[in-house]
């Protein structure tokens, strides 16, 4: 992969964001893609799983929001980016994201991994009062 694939990737992704439906995502992500939604949270496995996720999550194709990445680092088949989401909903929710990618060889992700931040959350896990 190089910055321009990837970043090419990025708008696929995010017209498959914008698009019914979750026939896109056969372009973007393997058939036995591994989709983090964070770096502990389990892992959703297969693109029958990640489509059944994207419905779950997201309000919708026409869900109003804006997304800017910077690709940040991209190494043979692996990519980060720094993803930054604002959504422009009722109540306004915003996000900056670490995306970690791996790439297969026809370039769609095989491995996908967010680290997302918001405003207002905690950095870290709570400190266990026993400890």
């Amino acid at each position: 992969m190089d910055r321009d694939q990837v970043a090419a990737w990025l708008a696929a992704y995010e017209r498959a964001w914008r698009t019914p439906g979750t026939d896109a995502l056969a372009g973007i992500f393997t058939p036995d893609a591994v989709y983090a939604q964070g770096p502990y949270e389990q892992p959703v496995v297969g693109l029958a799983a990640i489509a059944r996720m994207w419905e779950d999550t997201r309000d919708g194709p026409d869900e109003p929001f804006t997304m800017s990445g910077e690709i940040v680092a991209v190494d043979g088949d692996t990519a980060v980016v720094r993803v930054e989401v604002h959504y422009h909903r009722q109540r306004h929710q915003e996000y900056r994201d670490l995306w970690l990618m791996r790439f297969a060889d026809d370039g769609r992700c095989r491995s996908y991994e967010e680290w997302p931040f918001w405003p207002g959350k905690p950095y870290t896990a709570a400190q266990d009062p026993h400890s």
